[in-house]
């Protein structure tokens, strides 16, 4: 079962392509992504696949480069890039342009063949290879808001869809962060470069102050003007009275 089929052309969107089926494919499941490069088996009809994952899918990301519009193949009729997305409205499947890089425009219909100037009225998403985390997290929520299976197999859900997740993160980290679920065992805390107080377990902590413990003790700092006296245990007195 494919929910998402990801369109390309290839020398354009190739490494565009890699990075969202890969992104995809840990949220979401890999049965669940189809990129031809990979989900075709060998030996494999090519064109069979294709359509029939076309049409067994959800949706379809078609990965768009800055001169994707004004590609000659796009006017062909037999370019599998203009097939698929074809193939895509006659089975009405939803269609989701994903823009590669920060400097591709959006689509205008006075740039597309005919068939395909709808496309240009279609919201699209954005997809920077050079910084792509934050973009496939968006464009994964943008596919789990529509899809109610990919909602369903959603690795990455909120906490308050399932009390079982556990989320943490950590910012402005310069050394070694391990982060974990479920810990069985003992722990260590190795701190380096530390400046001040750490406190990694029970019991007090004592920042600037004298720490004593046992049956008693007199500290004083600071200047002292007359006597200091004290007693511990018993007098003799107290003996003679036994």
């Amino acid at each position: 079962m494919q929910n998402v089929f990801i369109n390309y052309r290839t020398g354009d969107g190739d490494e565009a392509a890699t990075i969202l089926a890969r992104g995809l494919s840990d949220r979401f499941g890999k049965e669940r992504i189809f990129r031809a490069t990979t989900s075709i088996p060998p030996g494999g009809p090519y064109a069979d696949h294709l359509l029939n994952a076309i049409r067994n899918s959800a949706v379809l990301l078609a990965i768009m480069g800055p001169d994707w519009a004004h590609h000659p193949r796009l006017r062909d009729e037999d370019d599998w890039v203009r097939r698929e997305i074809l193939e895509a409205y006659a089975s009405h499947v939803t269609i989701m342009p994903v823009l590669k890089g920060r400097k591709t425009e959006r689509l205008k219909a006075t740039d597309l063949p005919a068939e395909l100037a709808r496309l240009a009225d279609v919201q699209s998403l954005r997809l920077d290879p050079r910084d792509s985390e934050a973009d496939v997290r968006r464009i994964g929520d943008a596919l789990a808001d529509q899809v109610p299976a990919l909602r369903k197999a959603d690795r990455q859900a909120s906490p308050s869809a399932d009390p079982g997740t556990v989320h943490n993160s950590a910012s402005e980290v310069h050394g070694t962060v391990t982060q974990s679920r479920h810990i069985t065992g003992d722990v260590g805390t190795v701190i380096k470069g530390n400046r001040g107080p750490i406190h990694t377990g029970k019991g007090d902590i004592n920042q600037n102050s004298q720490h004593f413990s046992g049956d008693g003790a007199t500290y004083i700092q600071g200047d002292n003007h007359g006597g200091v006296s004290h007693r511990f245990g018993r007098t003799r007195s107290d003996e003679d009275e036994r």
